[in-house]
């Protein structure tokens, strides 16, 4: 939906919610527990996924380009699961973190998390909440981080550390016009950032360029060439690899693109992996 206005897009959010049955922003209430995160309304849609060969960092599993129809309205998470709502899950279930993990607090983004683990927190806000959590599928990411854009970045052909959350030392127009010498926009920070310490996309969605890569519910693909056109797609067999999506704080900017894309162990743990969740909506 890239030829679509702000105010029409607005009004394709409403209209998703009012069918569903919720408002375009909400967030479920968990019981006793407290309160689940914050959501955000996706209308179902038709984008161009991937990136061509004339994109600056483009690379061949980023291609090709092809349009894909994500016949579903949805919500997916406004920020990354942040520390303090991990923590309600860690407190009601008893789930333990390891003693020699590094953690974050607050209103950072949750790291140090396996893919299982997350696929955990999706399944206890499922049950708490009484709606199906999940984690998203690559095309429901890279749709809901574009919001109708067809550049690099959500935000326009380049983006700045005042924009995104990057590895300050690599920006994007710098190493496009292959500038040897330059002084960085901003003091390099060498760790997460809280949630939302940037604009959002067009969509409402903060941090899907930078911060912390975001696990999806894919497995890695070596391309795009074989994959299914219109989602929600039939789940294909687990393998041990996991696509993430979004870069982070410890990459160059060219790794935050909209169709950036990596591979990770399943099992994995690193300090710039994170997530956020999907909740499936009423048709």
């Amino acid at each position: 939906m890239p030829d679509l206005s702000a105010e029409q897009r607005v009004a394709l959010q409403a209209k998703a919610a009012q069918i569903a049955g919720v408002q375009p922003s909400f967030a479920d209430v968990l019981g006793a527990t407290g309160q689940g995160p914050e959501m955000q309304v996706i209308p179902a849609g038709v984008f161009e996924m991937g990136s061509h060969h004339s994109e600056f960092g483009h690379r061949l599993e980023e291609g090709p380009a092809h349009y894909q129809q994500v016949a579903h309205h949805f919500a997916i998470g406004r920020y990354p699961v942040t520390a303090d709502e991990f923590a309600l899950f860690e407190r009601d279930s008893g789930w333990r973190w390891r003693s020699d993990l590094i953690r974050t607090a607050g209103r950072h983004p949750v790291i140090n998390i396996r893919h299982g683990e997350a696929e955990d927190y999706c399944r206890w806000l499922s049950d708490r909440s009484g709606h199906r959590y999940r984690l998203p599928s690559e095309a429901e990411w890279e749709y809901a981080c574009r919001a109708g854009s067809l550049t690099p970045f959500a935000f326009g052909e380049s983006v700045s550390c005042k924009d995104v959350h990057f590895k300050a030392t690599f920006p994007y127009d710098e190493a496009r016009k292959k500038k040897r010498w330059y002084l960085p926009k901003c003091v390099p920070v060498a760790h997460t950032l809280p949630v939302g310490s940037y604009r959002p996309n067009a969509w409402g969605l903060y941090d899907m360029h930078g911060n912390v890569w975001e696990f999806t519910a894919d497995n890695w693909t070596e391309s795009h060439v074989n994959l299914p056109r219109r989602h929600p797609a039939p789940k294909a067999r687990r393998n041990d690899w996991i696509t993430v999506r979004g870069g982070s704080w410890f990459d160059a900017a060219v790794y935050a693109r909209s169709a950036a894309r990596r591979m990770r162990l399943r099992d994995e743990l690193d300090v710039n992996l994170g997530f956020r969740v999907v909740r499936d909506l009423p048709q």
